[in-house]
């Protein structure tokens, strides 16, 4: 049995503790806002927030999770209300083809939380290994640099 809080909401699930948090999310759970991309921890699709940080649910096994909070682009949200990361993005068109986009704004949430007031270089080095093949980086910085001004 694992337990954990999901997007503020405690979780007890009876699964295979190496089961990869990804596919416990996805599958299990039905929330697939977290994409899978390469499935070796490279391309951030898959990024979720445990406790402060950004990790890698695809390389996660579900027992590294036991007993802390994970928040999933799911859990950002609230109220009906998109979180500053998310108006920001869709007001400046930081995205495209929208795949990476989840694990983008988790990873930027997590560094946020770390540094809310981050210069535009520790943006550019903490979303260093988030990939978009949209090409969209330019405006990703923005838009993380705009919500920064607002949480």
């Amino acid at each position: 049995m694992i337990n954990f809080k999901l997007n503020g909401k405690s979780t007890k699930l009876d699964v295979e503790g190496d089961r990869m948090l990804l596919w416990v999310l996805r599958t299990d759970l039905g929330l697939t806002g977290t994409k899978f991309g390469c499935g070796e921890s490279l391309c951030g699709a898959c990024t979720v927030v445990v406790g402060k940080e950004a990790l890698r649910s695809c390389q996660l096994p579900v027992r590294e999770v036991r007993g802390k909070e994970v928040t999933t682009i799911e859990g950002l949200a609230g109220n009906g209300t998109l979180h500053p990361l998310q108006k920001a993005f869709a007001e400046l068109g930081a995205l495209q083809c929208g795949f990476c986009t989840p694990g983008m704004i988790m990873n930027a949430y997590a560094l946020l939380l770390k540094n809310p007031r981050p210069t535009r270089d520790q943006i550019i080095s903490g979303m260093d290994q988030n990939l978009c093949r949209c090409a969209a980086h330019k405006r990703i910085v923005e838009a993380i640099e705009s919500a920064s001004r607002k949480v």
